[in-house]
Parts: C-alpha cells; sequence; structure tokens
C-alpha cells in the first residue's frame, strides 16, 4: 500500500480546518508570500511549469503551460476563475476540498492572479455545495480581513479581489467556456474556440480557468519546490490526487493517493469489493470508458488509464457490481447526459436522445439486433464532433460497454428483457 501523502488533504480531520486560524497555523499563506515578496510573475510561472502540475479537471494539461498562454501585451484586464462546478456522477472530492480547506483555493488563486499579471478572481462553485459556499464566504472575509486578499497584499503593489458566483446546477458549466458564458449572465453553452480562453476567456479578456484541486496545489509547490512535488507520481504525472471511490465498496469515501497508485489498491483503501463482487470499473466517473478486472493493476494516472483503454477523468472510482445490468446502468448514464446536453451541437442532442431512447427499448424487452448496431453506429458519430467533451463523455460508456458485455446485450435481445430478472435467470444461465 503506498504511503499517504498530504497536499490536499493535510488538514481533513481537524474540526478547525476551514478557519484561518488553523490555515495560518500549518503554514497557510505562506506560499503567497514567497510568490509576491521574493519572486517575479514569470519565476511562479516557470515553477509550476517545473513542478509538472497537470490539470486535475480531467483534461491533464500542464497547468504552467496554460499560464503562459496569457498574453503579455495585451491591454485588457486579465482574469483567474476557479471552476469549483463539479457535476461528474460519481465524483465528490472538490466538494469536501472546499468545506474542509477553502483558504488554499485562495491562496492557489490569488499565485496564480499573480502569475499572469491579474487583480481579480473568480469562483465558480456549484450552486447545491451550500457549506462549501459558506465556507468560503467565511474565508474570503477574513482573507481579506487579514490582508491576503484585497490592496497591497504584503505591502507589495500586488492587489487581487476574489468574487464567489454560485452556480445554478448544470453539467454543462463544468466545460470551462461555458462556465465563463455563465459567468457573464447568460445560458450555459460552450464557445466556439478559437479564440481560446487565454485570449479572449471571461469578458472578452484574457483569462485562466483552473480546476479546484490544480489550484490548491499551488500553494504548497511555490512555498516547498520542485522537488518537493514530484517526490509523488511519475515522471509524465507527478504529484497526487484526490480519488472518490463508490459503488460496490465496503467503505466508500475521498482519499489522497500519489499519481499512478492502482484501481486496486485505491479499492482496497475503500475498504475493497463489498459482496456483491465487481462486474467492471469507471475510472473517472460515469464519463470515462468502463474497465473490467484485468485492468485493476492499470495507475491512475493519464498515460497509464488511456493504455488501458479508458481516461483518467474526474479520478472517482465507481465499482459497478456483479449484481447489476450493464445496459440499465448505462441507460440511466444516457438519460442523466440526454437531460445535462445543452442542445447547441446537434450531434450530442440528437446523439444522447437516441442512446437513452434505444437503450430503454432494449432493457424494456423491445431491443432487437439493429438496435445494437445502432447503439454503436450513433455513439462513433457522436465522439469528437462537438464544441466540447459531453458527446464523448456519452459515447465512451456505450462504446466500453458493447466491448466488454456485448453478450449481455444481446440476451436482453434474445430473453425479452434483462437476464438478470428473475423469469430471465434460469434460461440466461443455460444459453
Amino acid at each position: 500500500m503506498p504511503e499517504t501523502p498530504e497536499i490536499i488533504f493535510k488538514r481533513r480531520g481537524h474540526p478547525e480546518s476551514f478557519t484561518i486560524e488553523h490555515y495560518l497555523a500549518t503554514d497557510g499563506y505562506d506560499g503567497l508570500r514567497k510568490a509576491v515578496t521574493e519572486m517575479q510573475p514569470s519565476e511562479v510561472i516557470d515553477l509550476i511549469k517545473g513542478s509538472g502540475l497537470r490539470g486535475r479537471g480531467g483534461a491533464g494539461f500542464a497547468t504552467g503551460m496554460k499560464w503562459s498562454f496569457i498574453p503579455k501585451d495585451s491591454p485588457k484586464p486579465r482574469y483567474v476563475v476557479a471552476n469549483c462546478d463539479e457535476g461528474e456522477p460519481g465524483a465528490y472530492h472538490d466538494r469536501e476540498m472546499m468545506e474542509t480547506d477553502p483558504h488554499a483555493l485562495l491562496e492557489g488563486l490569488a499565485i496564480a492572479s499573480y502569475a499572469i499579471g491579474g487583480k481579480k478572481a473568480f469562483i465558480y462553485c456549484r450552486g447545491e455545495f451550500i457549506l462549501a459556499q459558506e465556507r468560503l464566504e467565511r474565508a474570503i472575509r477574513d482573507a481579506y480581513n487579514r490582508g491576503f486578499i484585497g490592496e497591497n497584499i504584503f505591502d507589495t503593489d500586488f492587489s487581487c479581489d476574489i468574487v464567489l458566483h454560485r452556480g445554478a446546477g448544470g453539467y454543462i458549466c463544468g466545460e470551462e467556456t461555458a462556465l465563463l458564458e455563465s459567468l457573464e449572465g447568460y445560458r450555459g453553452m460552450p464557445r466556439s474556440r478559437p479564440p481560446f480562453p487565454a485570449v479572449e476567456g471571461l469578458y472578452a479578456s484574457p483569462t485562466v480557468v483552473n480546476n479546484t484541486q490544480t489550484l490548491m496545489n499551488v500553494g504548497p509547490i511555490v512555498k516547498n519546490g520542485i522537488e518537493w512535488f514530484r517526490q509523488w507520481g511519475s515522471e509524465k504525472s507527478p504529484g497526487t490526487a484526490v480519488v472518490s471511490v463508490s459503488g460496490a465498496v465496503n467503505n466508500p469515501h475521498n482519499f489522497e493517493v500519489p499519481m499512478g497508485t492502482t484501481v486496486r489498491e485505491c479499492i482496497e483503501i475503500a475498504g475493497g469489493v463489498d459482496p456483491r463482487g465487481m462486474k467492471a470499473f469507471c475510472p473517472g466517473g460515469s464519463s470515462t470508458p468502463m474497465l473490467i478486472e484485468e485492468h485493476l493493476d492499470a495507475g491512475m494516472d493519464y498515460e497509464s488509464m488511456v493504455a488501458a483503454g479508458s481516461v483518467l477523468g474526474a479520478t472517482a472510482i465507481i465499482v459497478i457490481p456483479k449484481t447489476a445490468c450493464i445496459v440499465r446502468t448505462v441507460w440511466r448514464w444516457m438519460k442523466f447526459y440526454e437531460h445535462e446536453s445543452c442542445g447547441k451541437c446537434t450531434p450530442c442532442r440528437e446523439g444522447t436522445y437516441w442512446l437513452a431512447s434505444v437503450l430503454e427499448r432494449i432493457e424494456a424487452g423491445e431491443g432487437t439486433e439493429r438496435d445494437l448496431h445502432t447503439l454503436h453506429n450513433v455513439s462513433e458519430n457522436m465522439a469528437g464532433k462537438t464544441l466540447c467533451a459531453l458527446a464523448d463523455f456519452a459515447a465512451g460508456p456505450v462504446l466500453s460497454s458493447l466491448k466488454y458485455f456485448l453478450e449481455e446485450y444481446e440476451q436482453h435481445v434474445e430473453l425479452g428483457g434483462c437476464p438478470l430478472r428473475p423469469e430471465h435467470a434460469v434460461v440466461a444461465a443455460t444459453s
């Protein structure tokens, strides 16, 4: 079992972890102090580049590289936006991070703002996260009162304001350009790119959008340095990851592990598979292609997951029990993606509808052999053909379930319903 590091969850477990008093007592704002009093903005960017920190929102893009794309000669204001709109089914770690350690997010935002020359930052928080919002509001107020945000931070020329914005619960707003549309007061829908947010983002100005966990790594990296951060993980995926584990496990919860920790080890940390057994798992939430038992030793890092045939996604392992019907499971996910599609792109708007409809028909016992081909063809015609990745998110579980559990789909067609139903179970077991 890997040694459990403490970066993101350093303060979790203390009853006052969310207070500024506890934060300051545990090296809080030391990274910000070092950045603004000892380093030039370009040096901060180079430090984050050297650390190898990658975006923890799922895409895994190099954070320092993303910051460096902000044009240095733009006369427009520059913004940093924290994407705290966690909505991936199976992922519930960002919420806990904000509830237990909100000042770490504020510190990361302030350092990022300093690095790109910004003076205003925004936290886009999912509307349902009431406790997280309450603690963020308190943290922002206390940070202003102590001078960690606001005017002339640490008696320097650097000033930074932070604004908390509440989202309205749209899954699509987890996509950075849809989030920016929503933040501006419009309906959350992805933008065409180019221009990219680094050039024209919030209010048509240069903008960096980073995930909650990404920003919470920034303060400790600046304080402790590159080698300290790189002691965990791999060369291409350094650091740690906070993993949510749910489904057929004995102790579902969030925990922090070095990047590259295997899925098997993560499930063991979560108490192991429960008595229902494991049929399959999704490594990064319901939007990631499902894998099976032979992939349990794949590492929870970007490269290993791609090699296994999936993606790291939101680092949220969902263990699907043997007692679950794969067709019904994927159908319920497709109903979610159908509902959450913003409708802007035809392949996604129509594709999610047809996937959900065909899966419902198969589960109801009215499916045909042709429906299986339809599922495959519709999924193939969605992936990679839209402005954002929601269509890919919907197609992935369908295609992977057809790859690994085609027989279960065929049994639905042959038996006129789910083979796990009592009236079909005996026939399915002997067919």
